[in-house]
């Protein structure tokens, strides 16, 4: 009488050794296995086929999302790059910051957007991108390392967007140009869901490099 076999090496075994099941063929109909999906017992074969049905629709499920990620990114680019043209558009630097607005409102669907721009170039101190700037918001642009999501706690920056009681949730994007801030960009809703803290901030990252670039023009 044979000892109990350790079921690692009757695997290691068949692993090593893929020409058993050629030369014991009909073993492949006679095992029977528990199938986990009927609960019936199935041949090796059929259980076999079960394995690979599982695997194909998992790689079905993974192809779809990789799809509906692809044409997201898709459209969103196509947006950026409809934004890009509303810049190169604009003919005088002056209108590039109604430009700019307008577009990510255009564009994105945002419903609320606006800036402020400090240590601009003579000429601009009377446009409205350069009123009501305190020495407060300034350092709270500084201070920014990251856009703010959430929700509006009263910011100073919000009130810029005029009807600042109806946002309920914003984005801060601080421009910068060689590394210090000469403004902010802020985007309102009145949907507290729609600018949420853990949204991902790297599409909105590049929107504050491109504002910051095309904006520099602005500044002393």
């Amino acid at each position: 009488m044979t000892d109990n076999l350790d079921s690692a090496a009757v695997a290691h075994f068949l692993a090593d050794n893929p020409q058993f099941f050629a030369r014991h063929a009909t073993l492949l109909g006679q095992v029977k296995l528990s199938s986990p999906l009927t609960g019936k017992t199935v041949s090796l074969q059929e259980r076999q086929m079960e394995v690979m049905r599982a695997k194909y629709q998992a790689l079905e499920l993974q192809l779809g999302n990789l799809t509906r990620l692809a044409q997201k990114n898709g459209a969103i680019a196509e947006k950026f790059h409809g934004w890009n043209q509303a810049l190169l558009q604009a003919r005088h630097g002056a209108d590039l910051p109604r430009a700019l607005v307008d577009g990510l409102c255009a564009q994105f669907g945002v419903p609320q957007a606006t800036l402020r721009l400090w240590d601009l170039a003579p000429g601009h101190d009377d446009a409205w991108f350069a009123q009501d700037v305190s020495e407060d918001a300034r350092i709270f642009a500084n201070s920014l390392l990251a856009p703010y999501c959430g929700s509006n706690h009263d910011f100073e920056a919000v009130r810029w967007l005029g009807d600042a009681g109806a946002v309920q949730s914003t984005v801060i994007l601080p421009l910068r140009s060689g590394g210090a801030a000469f403004g902010l960009l802020i985007l309102g809703s009145a949907d507290p869901a729609r600018f949420e803290a853990d949204m991902a901030t790297d599409f909105l990252i590049h929107i504050g490099e491109t504002a910051s670039a095309a904006l520099a023009a602005l500044r002393a």
